[in-house]
């Protein structure tokens, strides 16, 4: 028998915990994230991709401006997310899709988010490499997840609980995506940490626009 590909895996994870996840996740919006999700999603502008939407639990943040088109690799989750727009009243074009490669044309967007996903997305730096490829030149990338703390005794708890965290769900503590974004040449406008570092969120603006 064929062994699962990554995005399977994940397909599978998040299939199974679709109809959990918005109450696991209610502490952590509360006393971690604090205002993150309104904080990123305040940045979209024009044609707004988000990457890994999830159960949408960032669509009632969105300013009502915006066109906004959304992708996980996950139907149930999406589901999720496609009532959620419903009950909102929201317009969101939802498609099912992994985050690389995104099944998108280059320079397509003004605007893409990706909230809490680059954690656990297979391959984090072609993710952010196809992120900004089908943004449009000057348009606005903006990023938000938890990362590699700057305490080193954090980060020493983060590494060991990775020991479980990524064969049971792909769960990754130590990324940086910054360091993709800095290495791509895009130009960081907003780069905030908070909770030791743990949290950290950016806003960057592809070069040619």
């Amino acid at each position: 028998m064929a062994t699962p590909s990554p995005d399977d895996q994940q397909r599978r994870y998040w299939d199974e915990h679709a109809g959990t996840y918005d109450r696991g996740m209610q502490f952590a919006e509360r006393r971690i994230l604090r205002d993150t999700r309104d904080w990123a999603c305040s940045r979209a502008t024009g044609k707004t991709l988000e990457v890994a939407v999830g159960t949408g639990l960032n669509l009632r943040h969105y300013p009502p401006s915006i066109d906004l088109t959304a992708i996980d690799l996950s139907p149930r989750m999406l589901a999720v997310a496609r009532q959620r727009a419903t009950d909102l009243g929201l317009q969101v074009e939802f498609r099912e899709g992994t985050a690389t490669p995104l099944d998108f044309a280059d320079g397509s967007f003004d605007t893409v988010i990706c909230t809490l996903a680059l954690c656990s997305i297979p391959d984090e730096k072609a993710a952010v490499a196809d992120m900004i490829r089908v943004l449009r030149p000057g348009g606005r990338l903006v990023l938000a997840d938890h990362v590699a703390s700057s305490l080193a005794p954090v980060r020493w708890l983060q590494q060991a609980v990775e020991l479980w965290s990524i064969r049971s769900a792909g769960e990754h503590f130590t990324r940086r995506p910054i360091r993709q974004v800095y290495a791509a040449g895009l130009q960081i406008t907003e780069q905030q940490r908070f909770l030791a570092g743990v949290i950290e969120r950016l806003v960057a603006i592809k070069p040619g626009g």
